[in-house]
């Protein structure tokens, strides 16, 4: 059977739970889902509301707190959240791409260290961050060391360190100042392989069937130890047959029947859904993608209408401003508006003002086909 663009948006849209919201653990919902971005401390929380049954904040600040789900820089060379027994493989499979894009960076060869002296530190860098520590106090540390280029030192050591972000407070457990603290279990670049499969087989299991190339988008890792890992995975990775001319990879199991219904969404600020493939088309249609990908990396908090990203949403007015890239059918506005209304009660008592740095993307122009104002409570 060759798979139709439909039943493509349907599998990741239920492997993401975004078809249903199921009644999870929020740490095994965050394994279900291979990984959330968390350069916004508000995005997991607001993930998981799109995903999990009566989503308690509360229990995600509990995870966080327990290190059950902990906060890091892994894919694209970015803070994710991870179930707590996955960092370790994920990080190995990572650790190699993180380290290079720091070490061979001007900002780091400029301090005149070398990639050894680098990874020497790694130990002692270790011992300093049993207990959580901020930015500036471990500048401060490695001052006496390095003067003028600590903070240079800093900025590659914590980008692939085995170093966790620790909640510092806030309404979503972390503050804009960050603080950190170091992973329990070091990792060792030989373990890179067996990371790279396991990180394969999750990323499958959560948004495939995918390409070879989609996992390279989702991780920023180089083709050879894709095309190892999937090589070795021969047995329990399949080839699919999809739409395109892409050889797609999945792991063998059911698929939503193409008639599945997709509810509405509001999805936050870097959705991973919304990043995990190459191209635009699965999720995000081609001609709206230069919309909510910003030049800068920024992906707006988005409308999904039958599966698909069809506009963007912000708080505004005492509640949260729909914007509707084309017109919507009465059904659509109904659901949308019963999601922000669930939406705005959330925020009311965590962060009404929710994303409201990003501001400007709206002050520099959003087409609008349709716009609505959905009120708090």
């Amino acid at each position: 059977m060759t798979l139709t663009d439909r039943r493509l948006l349907l599998a990741t849209l239920d492997r993401q739970l975004l078809l249903e919201r199921r009644r999870l653990d929020v740490a095994e919902a965050v394994r279900r889902v291979c990984a959330l971005q968390a350069q916004s401390p508000a995005s997991p929380y607001l993930a998981l509301w799109n995903r999990v049954r009566d989503f308690v904040p509360e229990d995600l600040d509990a995870a966080f707190a327990e290190r059950r789900v902990v906060k890091a820089s892994l894919m694209r060379i970015t803070l994710h959240a991870v179930h707590a027994e996955d960092y370790a493989p994920y990080h190995a499979a990572m650790v190699g791409r993180l380290r290079s894009s720091r070490l061979y960076d001007r900002r780091f060869t400029a301090t005149g260290l070398t990639d050894a002296e680098a990874d020497a530190l790694l130990p002692e860098l270790a011992g300093f961050l049993e207990r959580p520590r901020t930015g500036a106090e471990v500048e401060g540390e490695l001052s006496g060391r390095f003067g003028e280029h600590a903070r240079r030192v800093w900025w590659a050591l914590r980008t692939y360190a085995p170093v966790h972000h620790a909640p510092a407070g806030g309404p979503w457990s972390f503050a804009q100042r960050n603080s950190y603290l170091a992973a329990p279990t070091a990792v060792r670049r030989e373990e890179a392989a067996a990371g790279v499969r396991r990180l394969l087989l999750a990323y499958l299991g959560a948004f495939g069937p995918a390409s070879a190339q989609d996992f390279a988008r989702f991780t920023m890792l180089d083709r050879p130890p894709i095309t190892r890992a999937l090589s070795e995975l021969d047995g329990p990775v399949v080839r699919v047959a999809g739409p395109g001319r892409a050889v797609l990879y999945d792991l063998a199991g059911a698929m939503p029947p193409e008639d599945t219904p997709a509810p509405p969404r509001l999805l936050p600020m870097w959705d991973s859904t919304l990043l995990s493939h190459a191209g635009a088309g699965r999720v995000v249609p081609e001609k709206y993608r230069p919309l909510v990908v910003r030049r800068n990396g920024d992906v707006l908090p988005c409308l999904l209408v039958d599966g698909r990203v069809a506009g963007v949403w912000r708080p505004a007015g005492g509640g949260l401003e729909l914007t509707a890239f084309h017109e919507l059918g009465k059904a659509a506005w109904l659901g949308l508006t019963e999601e922000a209304e669930k939406l705005s009660t959330l925020l009311a008592g965590r962060d009404p003002e929710v994303y409201g740095r990003y501001g400007h993307w709206w002050a520099k122009g959003i087409p609008a086909a349709e716009r609505v104002i959905v009120k708090g409570p």
